[in-house]
């Protein structure tokens, strides 16, 4: 799991400056995107689901897993590798229950609090949010920052993806203070070179593994 973590993309189209889902997509799996979370806060189900669809025979070929931001039915419409849900979405088990043993399913964690109780549950991975503040996402909790996320990631019983402000300037630092990768939104959607930027961030982050595994 903790590799399909390492450079997640939440798609944005409001952020994507004009280009549709699949270039954005596309370009950021030639740059070496792990994960996509198709995010979509406004469209009805219906385009949802197509949006869904279209996205998953993109990144079938390349194995790369496809997670449905909080709609558990738009992931069992389209088959989705799985979900991620935050505090306010479904419960976990019920999702558990609803997608079976074998699909991911991620939890946002927005305090301490939250991680204790994660750590109780089964999910494949957690999403700390927010360690930076971010003006993609308006509505977090306070960022835990560098420190926080160090005592996060030492609490967490599971896998870790740091949620926030994740750009080519603080990703380095991020890793290092143990996240297992990093959730990427503008960075990505809003870059002038998709592939370049997903690229240049792949590398930091493959980086900061090498550094962890030699010490």
């Amino acid at each position: 799991m903790k590799d399909l973590l390492k450079l997640y993309l939440v798609t944005d189209r409001e952020l994507s400056r004009g280009r549709t889902l699949e270039e954005v997509v596309s370009e950021a799996v030639a740059g070496g995107i792990t994960i996509v979370q198709l995010r979509e806060k406004d469209a009805s189900t219906g385009e949802f689901v197509e949006l869904a669809m279209r996205l998953k025979e993109i990144l079938k070929p390349y194995n790369i897993p496809l997670i449905i931001n909080d709609r558990v039915d738009v992931a069992l419409a389209v088959d989705a590798d799985g979900v991620h849900i935050g505090q306010s979405d479904m419960a976990y088990k019920d999702a558990r229950r609803l997608l079976g043993p074998d699909k991911i399913i991620g939890l946002s964690v927005e305090s301490f609090s939250d991680i204790e109780a994660a750590n109780a549950l089964d999910v494949d991975y957690i999403g700390i949010s927010p360690v930076y503040g971010t003006p993609t996402k308006t509505d977090t909790a306070e960022p835990f920052g560098l420190e926080g996320l160090r005592k996060a990631v030492e609490m967490s019983v599971h896998p870790a993806v740091a949620i926030g402000g994740m750009n080519a300037a603080t990703v380095a630092e991020v890793m290092a203070a143990g996240a297992d990768g990093v959730a990427v939104v503008s960075a990505i959607c809003s870059a002038e070179n998709i592939r370049k930027a997903t690229s240049e961030l792949r590398s930091i982050v493959d980086a900061q593994d090498e550094l962890y595994l030699k010490n």
